[in-house]
């Protein structure tokens, strides 16, 4: 099994320090002992290959190596099963088999770095290599509501490239935790028109904790809330190959402090939201509310809109900044989507935009964005700077001054802040991110 440790250092990086490990023990590291005998997970040598069904529970421990094999299932479906991992833990996703990690409905992840050891998840290939949809990502299927069905008190849903079953009718069901976790080089293609997210909320539910969470050059979208009402702060997206935030078939989970970053040689929407594309008016509607965000556009020939709202979505938007967007900051699409800003399900408030082209103008829609937006007397357009949100390599979100003016969300989700947009004068992202190009 040394030998395979060796060949596993050549496919994924982190390895040297496990080597290190290794010499101050004499050579050997035993793996946890929370390991040692569970079926679909092989340990040797502080190498850990995990494969097929797992149903016990177990702990990923820091001073071992792990490697997904395929799509990695935790939990049947039924079982209580629980996935452990420490902070400062590395788990890599093998190219070649397309490695991926399923949380079941019903089981649980307890993913909980710190600033100083976030948990990460990469590519197996080596520094230098890595790319775009190097393997699947990571999947959460929870039991809450989604409205794939119709409007079905119960629906359940089969999750794209064969993830699983997720949905059901538990709003506050819980998956578990992410907290400080980074998601890189994932998004591997399934088949034609079939990539996966870097992060799939496939029916999650509300008592689900998602904080301080990165998905960095995924090759279809950040993040995708299927349903569910799942809530997330502190994301951070970066560099992903579709939309960065992405949601569809009934969301009604809570977001604050995001960064959305689209870099210059892919990319589309910075937000694409959805209620349901068969069926635009069925419930439970799509209807997040979100603050205190940042959507950066690259600017570039690949730069479509900051926020793309369409197929009868709501949402309640505030106290964010839409920045350098190529086709547009904000575009409202179809009928049914209209039919909910005039209803007020969705608005906007406390925001303002600064690309070149801010509204797009569709032809044959009811009215124009641009009068939507300004109906706020909070929305503003310009106004505002960044110290340097389009560097890719070492980006700088921070506003050069405080950008005061916040509208009050009254949630007890959201912190009450005075500030538009992601940070005040306090950068958040500082000692857990990382923007590596390969």
């Amino acid at each position: 099994m040394r030998r395979l440790f060796g060949l596993l250092c050549l496919m994924v990086v982190g390895c040297t320090a496990d080597v290190e490990n290794n010499k101050r023990n004499n050579g050997v590291t035993e793996p946890s002992n929370t390991m040692a005998t569970v079926a679909g997970v092989d340990c040797d040598d502080n190498v850990c290959v995990l494969s097929g069904v797992i149903t016990e529970n177990f702990t990923m421990t820091a001073d071992n190596v792990y490697l997904l094999r395929g799509g990695v299932f935790i939990g049947d479906d039924l079982s209580e099963n629980t996935l452990t991992i420490e902070p400062g833990t590395t788990i890599y996703g093998e190219s070649n088999s397309d490695g991926m990690l399923i949380v079941r409905r019903n089981a649980k992840i307890l993913a909980e770095g710190t600033v100083d050891e976030p948990i990460v998840f990469t590519s197996s290939k080596n520094l230098g290599s890595r790319t775009r949809g190097d393997w699947g990502g990571l999947i959460l299927n929870g039991n809450a509501p989604i409205n794939s069905c119709g409007d079905q008190e119960f629906c359940e849903a089969q999750g794209e490239g064969g993830t699983g079953l997720y949905g059901g009718n538990d709003p506050d069901d819980d998956s578990g935790v992410l907290k400080y976790v980074r998601i890189e080089f994932a998004g591997t293609l399934v088949s034609p028109d079939n990539e996966l997210n870097g992060l799939a909320l496939q029916g999650v539910g509300a008592n689900t904790t998602l904080d301080f969470v990165q998905i960095h050059m995924n090759a279809d979208d950040g993040v995708e809330f299927f349903g569910g009402n799942a809530n997330i702060k502190h994301l951070v997206v970066s560099g992903v190959g579709d939309d960065a935030l992405d949601w569809t078939d009934g969301w009604q989970g809570n977001a604050q402090y995001v960064v959305l970053q689209q870099h210059l040689d892919a990319g589309d929407n910075g937000i694409e939201a959805d209620n349901n594309g068969e069926n635009n008016i069925v419930t439970p509607m799509s209807n997040p509310t979100l603050a205190n965000m940042t959507i950066i556009g690259s600017g570039g020939a690949s730069s479509d809109i900051g926020a793309l709202l369409r197929e009868g979505t709501g949402a309640f938007i505030a106290n964010s900044l839409i920045y350098g967007w190529g086709d547009a900051s904000i575009d409202i699409d179809g009928d049914a989507t209209w039919a909910n800003a005039d209803l007020g399900d969705l608005a906007m408030v406390g925001t303002l935009v600064d690309s070149d082209t801010n509204f797009k103008i569709d032809d044959g829609e009811p009215q124009l964005v641009e009068d939507w937006f300004y109906a706020e007397d909070s929305n503003e357009e310009g106004g505002f700077a960044l110290i340097d949100p389009q560097n890719q390599a070492s980006p700088n979100f921070l506003p050069t001054e405080i950008i005061n003016g916040a509208v009050f969300v009254d949630d007890s989700f959201f912190d009450d802040v005075s500030f538009i947009g992601a940070m005040g004068d306090e950068d958040w992202t500082l000692g857990w991110t990382a923007y590596p190009e390969a």
